[in-house]
């Protein structure tokens, strides 16, 4: 039998990158965070926290609320894998939009400028944790208003960080990337790999 890890996550693309290597996964859901994100965790960031302890942090709770709900419910004892993404731009955390006049008011930010996209992930099997953080740059083109108005009435960007996902539609907008095309998406492969290695998965 191939061996199994719960995905701690709805995002059908941390679902898609999974597949991509080969993991066999059971999903598990949560409700709502504060961010409308997959984990019931309070996503609030934390004053003066760096956004890249800020992912961390959220990483490692999801993955810990994870494990406390397999064990509540007694189902197979798997690792729990979860993972949290978030933009920085001008020491700002920007995660998935509020509405649609926020998602607007993201994009015309990112317009034309570089942002950090910062991806983690935290593994745990009840008995150990561990986390990995992912940095990679992304440099958006000057965008019009026009194109932001049909990229946001696509209803696209509702439920990414950032309000734009590199894998859909705003492939267009982007000039440059420079780190992990699969941590932008939300889930970094390469770290990813490292963590299952070191729990004993084979890939």
């Amino acid at each position: 039998m191939t061996p199994r890890i719960y995905l701690a996550s709805k995002s059908p693309r941390r679902r898609e990158l999974l597949r991509q290597i080969g993991v066999q996964f059971d999903v598990l859901t949560f409700r709502s965070g504060t961010r409308g994100e997959d984990a019931d965790v309070d996503e609030t960031p934390l004053p003066d926290e760096a956004v890249e302890r800020y992912v961390e942090r959220l990483a490692l709770s999801k993955a810990e609320a994870g494990m406390r709900r397999t064990q509540w419910r007694k189902m197979l004892p798997q690792p729990v894998l979860a993972a949290d993404t978030a933009l920085e731009l001008d020491g700002d955390i920007i995660g998935k939009p509020l509405d649609v006049a926020d998602a607007h008011a993201i994009l015309r930010r990112l317009s034309g400028r570089r942002h950090r996209v910062l991806s983690a992930l935290a593994l745990s099997d009840g008995r150990r944790i561990r986390s990995k953080v992912s940095i990679s740059e992304v440099k958006f083109r000057e965008l019009s208003e026009l194109e932001i108005r049909h990229y946001v009435a696509s209803g696209e960007p509702m439920d990414k960080a950032g309000a734009y996902g590199i894998q859909g539609k705003a492939a267009i907008f982007i000039e440059d990337i420079r780190g992990s095309y699969s941590a932008i998406m939300g889930l970094p492969l390469f770290e990813t790999a490292q963590l299952l290695d070191a729990f004993g998965y084979p890939l």
